[in-house]
């Protein structure tokens, strides 16, 4: 058990009967603080999965299953990516016009903000195993939908579905941080994250080259066979809760991933950040095809896919991210984070002159933004294990809306004003976040300092100041 006080160290038991001690604003530990359920529920209510979420769960996950996590994660959010390459040979396939095939992409998305919000706080109140196996045998049926369309409302049904049951991917985040105790939550969320980041850089390679190979449908149908198979693994290595989940009716469940808002400044906080983050990663990720395919380089879209192996480097530092967050080290692993993400698009503004300033760019801008994304999913879920899953949907919502309006922007700006004008945008938008988190920072530590000044006194449990 890791003291009070300790930095990044979300949700402990301190010495009185109930009380729990949770993470301020930027992450380091604050003291004495009740958390009530905003759907009006028991803050000490059943973790799903078993143990009290006001003290340390015991840590029943071995390597093999947070692997086992990490490869269904990435095959699960890897299906929301794998038409971006495909929509040309899509559309001419099924007589689609322009504007349908461009609701391909769209549709999926939607669906994916949908299950966020609808899907993943379920969590919380179903067993996790079964959810995760339903959803990934349902995620089966979309697929092959989608592999066997002969029309197009038959292919944006399935696209839709597909998005909406990806999400399991954010189910399996929740459950992995639920199932390991708190010397190594960060880790294990690292290795989980690094899963889904690397499946979302290696969907477009991955698809460009299988539907090169035997068309655009294998690369769903093949997709389909490794959910069946995740499916059929998980349901035998997953375990089984040993308490009842906690009791919400569904629209309280909806209602209450909303307000978690207006209860937790740590989650507004890390929501806004995520949101940034995720914006400047879409930034770069939407638009470096565009120079790359212009002279002088000319790529084809095979060697331009190629530098999502580059960006799974970078990827790899969530592993990392988590372990320095179990150590304590939250708050310097965001603002270093931050920073190198800043930093990055130095090197990315010269992607016209040299392929290798692009390759550090990448590698730099994926390596911070893994190392904040794992910081604040691994700090939110300690906020409250028994709202885990809530807490992770309503964090991932803002990843969502950072996400399509940095490709939107990014586009957008690269048509009228070029590679340059994007770079400008990455670096603004990144600055704008570390400037974010360095105001939290200062703000806590005058708090923090102003406490110590001024102690509050201590009060007998019929609230007179003790003598």
């Amino acid at each position: 058990m890791k003291p009070e006080g300790v930095e990044g160290y979300g949700v402990s038991c301190d010495h009185r009967a109930g009380a729990r001690v949770a993470p301020d604003a930027t992450g380091a530990a604050r003291t004495g603080v009740r958390h009530p359920d905003p759907a009006g529920g028991d803050p000490g209510g059943s973790d799903p999965v078993g143990g009290d979420p006001g003290t340390s769960p015991p840590d029943n996950l071995p390597r093999t299953l947070v692997v086992l996590f990490a490869l269904a994660c990435g095959s699960a959010v890897a299906n929301v990516y794998f038409a971006q390459p495909l929509l040309v040979t899509m559309g001419r396939d099924l007589a689609m016009s322009p504007a349908l095939v461009g609701a391909v992409v769209t549709l999926t998305q939607v669906g994916y903000g949908v299950g966020l919000l609808l899907l993943v706080p379920l969590g919380d109140v179903v067993a996790r195993r079964r959810l995760v196996v339903t959803q990934l045998l349902l995620l089966v049926v979309a697929l092959v939908a989608v592999a066997t369309a002969r029309t197009a409302p038959v292919l944006l049904a399935g696209m839709a579905a597909m998005g909406l049951l990806a999400v399991v991917a954010q189910t399996l985040v929740a459950f992995a941080a639920s199932l390991a105790g708190p010397a190594r939550r960060g880790g294990v969320v690292g290795l989980v994250t690094s899963g889904i980041v690397i499946g979302i850089l290696l969907a477009r390679t991955a698809s460009g080259l299988l539907a090169d190979l035997v068309g655009w449908r294998s690369v769903y149908l093949a997709s389909a066979l490794v959910t069946v198979l995740l499916a059929l693994l998980l349901h035998r290595t997953l375990p089984r809760p040993t308490h009842a989940p906690t009791r919400l009716r569904y629209g309280q469940l909806v209602r209450s991933t909303l307000t978690l808002f207006a209860t937790e400044p740590l989650l507004r906080l890390r929501a806004l950040l995520g949101l940034l983050i995720f914006a400047a990663f879409s930034a770069l990720w939407s638009s470096v095809a565009l120079p790359l395919s212009e002279a002088p380089y000319t790529l084809s879209h095979t060697a331009i896919g190629a530098f999502g192996l580059v960006g799974a480097v970078g990827a790899l530092a969530a592993t990392a991210a988590g372990r320095l967050n179990d150590r304590g080290l939250s708050r310097w692993t965001s603002g270093i984070g931050l920073a190198l993400l800043t930093a990055s698009w130095l090197p990315l503004a010269f992607t016209r002159d040299s392929l290798w300033a692009l390759a550090v760019g990448v590698v730099v801008l994926d390596l911070a933004v893994q190392a904040v994304h794992v910081t604040n999913q691994t700090l939110v879920h300690e906020l409250r294990p028994d709202a885990g899953s809530r807490l992770i949907a309503g964090y991932m919502l803002f990843y969502s809306i950072g996400s399509a309006t940095g490709a939107l922007a990014a586009t957008s700006l690269y048509a009228v004003a070029g590679w340059g004008a994007v770079c400008v945008l990455g670096a603004g938008i990144s600055g704008a976040a570390l400037l974010l988190w360095a105001a939290a920072t200062a703000r806590t530590s005058r708090a923090s300092a102003g406490t110590a000044a001024n102690p509050t006194p201590a009060r007998t449990r019929d609230g007179r100041k003790a003598r």
